[in-house]
């Protein structure tokens, strides 16, 4: 059938054509069937029906469409109906709980990237890998599969270190000190970051408050081998795109299957080129480790993937039963990171988490004594040199300092009601109020935590302060925080008897 093409200018949760109902009965199909459209390029897309915003004859096709397969508004297509693809087969297989081969593999994350497959589909997917898993062999293939979809980086400078945070502690803000001093110490990790999906900041959340993180592949290979380091944000790079469809499906499911984590992960490692990585597995109780077995599995799954891969791989498990150092919230966080490169040592947690990670990373290179080495050039200020030049390199100013940095104006104080010790902290209750001041599309929202696990605490003392850019959502945020109280305080006795 030779239908018309008109621009459709709405977004939509899946990509889609949408075909007047009376035309889809003469071809065959129903909402989410695929039809082959052929204009000089041959392509499946999902449809959509409906008799009251397309026209008999028409076929609506979604920018993004257009624009790929060079089409304009009035043009003639050829539809016909298409089959479902055979990773449909697939899917069900996995949810059968069977092994799938390489190529079964490839076909699903080549259909998802492509958008042969609906949301429901990728969500059938991504359930029968929650519910099933993977073995190693098809996590292997299920990384190279995602690295095939996007580019590469090749180094010409060898060998190239990366470190990675599996995430879920708040206020995790080392990353930017880890890269500097290993930087500093002559060796190359051209980082990538993420943003936060559902928690309060990501690394590149708060580094774009002081450089440009939105960086072309082009543009990372080349002040990494100039100047050994990047903070760049992955998503504006085209590594390993079907990712990012994935984690937009998975998302409101509330679901990150280990399989998918890893290939996640380390797809974007392998597409970065690196030969040497280092990751944090944060173990506490509300982050995404809550045990010290789960985060012996961990170190297990990325060993073993990493060797499959051809990567030396090594695992640090770290502490996370409350929040790394004070701040939580991009300018906040961004501010106590370039404290502690300017030379404060508070917080502790955060200096000697920064130090014990970028030594390990410094042993992988052959230097000895790498936590000792690490703080040996934190100390002498060659990472804060080395990181004021990744920032000018990235267009920052390479005079930045702590102290330009200010947070939202707008703050909210949470006082202790009782004397005591604080006995723990809350790490997800932490993460809502500090999203519902604003953090992280608001960069001056967040939180500054006074008192941590063990110490005193008199009653009326501020042990949390809210910052907002907004006074209401300051207010919203301090109800929450008061409603959760995430700062438990004990007393010495527990219990009259």
């Amino acid at each position: 059938m030779k239908l018309i093409v008109r621009e459709y200018d709405l977004d939509s949760s899946e990509p889609a054509v949408i075909i007047h109902d009376d035309d889809c009965i003469v071809l065959g199909v129903k909402v989410h069937d695929r039809v082959k459209i052929n204009s000089g390029d041959i392509w499946v897309s999902l449809v959509g029906n409906s008799d009251t915003i397309v026209e008999r004859g028409q076929i609506l096709i979604p920018n993004i469409y257009l624009k790929r397969y060079n089409l304009k508004d009035g043009d003639e297509v050829e539809v016909t109906h298409s089959p479902k693809p055979d990773s449909v087969v697939y899917i069900r297989k996995k949810m059968d709980n069977k092994t799938l081969t390489k190529e079964e593999i490839y076909a699903v994350v080549n259909d998802i990237l492509e958008a042969k497959l609906s949301n429901i589909e990728v969500s059938a997917w991504l359930t029968s890998l929650y519910i099933n898993g993977m073995d190693l062999d098809e996590i292997s293939h299920f990384t190279n599969a995602m690295v095939d979809t996007g580019d590469r980086i090749e180094f010409e400078r060898q060998p190239v270190f990366d470190f990675h945070s599996v995430g879920g502690v708040p206020g995790n803000k080392v990353t930017p000190i880890v890269v500097s001093i290993v930087a500093a110490a002559g060796l190359m990790l051209p980082k990538t970051s993420s943003r936060a999906i559902s928690s309060a900041c990501g690394t590149s959340d708060f580094v774009e408050t002081f450089c440009n993180v939105e960086l072309s592949a082009e543009k990372v290979k080349e002040i990494s081998e100039n100047v050994g380091a990047v903070f760049a944000w992955g998503g504006s790079m085209n590594l390993a795109p079907v990712d990012d469809i994935v984690i937009k499906v998975e998302n409101p499911l509330g679901i990150n299957p280990r399989a998918q984590m890893l290939a996640s992960i380390m797809s974007k490692k392998v597409a970065i080129g690196a030969t040497h990585l280092l990751v944090d597995i944060p173990m506490g109780a509300g982050t995404k480790i809550p045990t010290m077995d789960v985060a012996r599995a961990y170190v297990r799954d990325f060993t073993d993937l990493g060797h499959k891969l051809g990567m030396h791989v090594e695992c640090a498990i770290t502490y996370a039963d409350q929040p790394v150092g004070q701040a939580v919230g991009p300018i906040l966080e961004a501010r106590e990171c370039i404290r502690v490169l300017e030379g404060d040592n508070h917080p502790g947690s955060v200096v000697e988490k920064a130090c014990a990670l970028a030594g390990m990373i410094l042993e992988m290179g052959g230097i000895p004594n790498g936590a000792d080495k690490a703080k040996e050039i934190l100390e002498s200020g060659a990472a804060l040199k080395k990181f004021r030049e990744v920032v000018a390199a990235q267009g920052g100013n390479y005079d930045i300092k702590s102290s330009d940095l200010v947070p939202g104006q707008f703050t909210q104080d949470i006082v202790a009601t009782k004397a005591g010790f604080v006995h723990s902290i809350d790490n997800k209750s932490i993460v809502q109020i500090a999203r519902a001041a604003g953090s992280p599309s608001d960069k001056g929202a967040g939180l500054l935590i006074f008192k941590k696990r063990g110490q005193r605490v008199e009653k009326g003392d501020v042990i949390m302060r809210i910052h907002a850019d907004n006074e209401a959502k300051g207010i919203r945020a301090k109800e929450l925080a008061l409603r959760y109280a995430p700062i438990h305080i004990e007393g010495m006795l527990i219990e009259k008897g």
